[in-house]
């Protein structure tokens, strides 16, 4: 309980810091609240990394704003799979060596750069862009699963793969596409629990991931042992 209280006072006294932190000039306070909007971004790595970059050669620090306004700009989505690409059609999509009949389901780029490290798998992917979550009112309507079905339904899938992490936004997103297809003739399977509980697909090394999805279950085997 002591070490608690000392851990809740550190966590007060450092906000407290940071709350107070004063600069010397409105441009460098502009550019650390900027920085720290990012994910993880606190404003004391901000205010590093500010600085970090003022000690850089101008040229250098242009390259880097030139190409974040490029990305922004220019980057596109995949028509068919929805992950970041910079053609309409991603390199994987269009991979004649790739079995387009596959489809793995995933959460956003991470996911599928992670998988691709695997080196086992030779599907393509259908990237939703996040998971079915109504505590941050994200609903299936905000994700890609409508193209995903309009995909099934089709015909040119024969499996589909749940690759999304094992969180409860993550089984009911999973569940939520199942009820959407079942009764379609179509094969749907999830990866192996080598992934832990809360655990994202990001994290898990390569190893562990491959061998998830070489030995993946039928997703109806998942319904009845959670």
């Amino acid at each position: 309980m002591r070490k608690f209280r000392v851990y809740l006072n550190f966590l007060v006294l450092f906000s407290y810091i940071c709350s107070a932190m004063e600069f010397s000039s409105k441009l460098l306070e502009k550019a650390v609240y900027e920085m720290s909007q990012l994910p993880g971004i606190g404003k004391r790595t901000a205010l590093r990394l500010v600085l970090h970059l003022l000690k850089q050669p101008e040229a250098q620090t242009e390259l880097l704003a030139g190409s974040l306004l490029n990305l922004k700009k220019e980057v596109k989505f995949c028509k068919k799979c929805y992950s970041i690409s910079d053609s309409s059609l991603c390199d994987i999509c269009s991979d004649g060596s790739r079995l387009q009949s596959l489809v793995c389901v995933v959460e956003d780029i991470r996911d599928v750069m992670a998988i691709e490290a695997t080196g086992q798998y030779r599907g393509v992917y259908h990237v939703l862009g996040g998971k079915i979550s109504p505590m941050d009112r994200v609903g299936p309507g905000d994700l890609y699963i409508g193209s995903l079905i309009d995909r099934v339904k089709s015909g040119e899938v024969e499996e589909l793969i749940f690759a999304l992490s094992a969180t409860m936004e993550g089984d009911t997103t999973n569940f939520y596409i199942y009820k959407q297809i079942e009764g379609l003739s179509i094969k749907t399977s999830t990866i192996a629990r080598g992934i832990g509980v809360n655990d994202e697909l990001e994290y898990a090394d390569e190893i562990t991931l491959g061998r998830s999805i070489l030995n993946r279950i039928p997703f109806e085997n998942a319904l009845k042992n959670p």
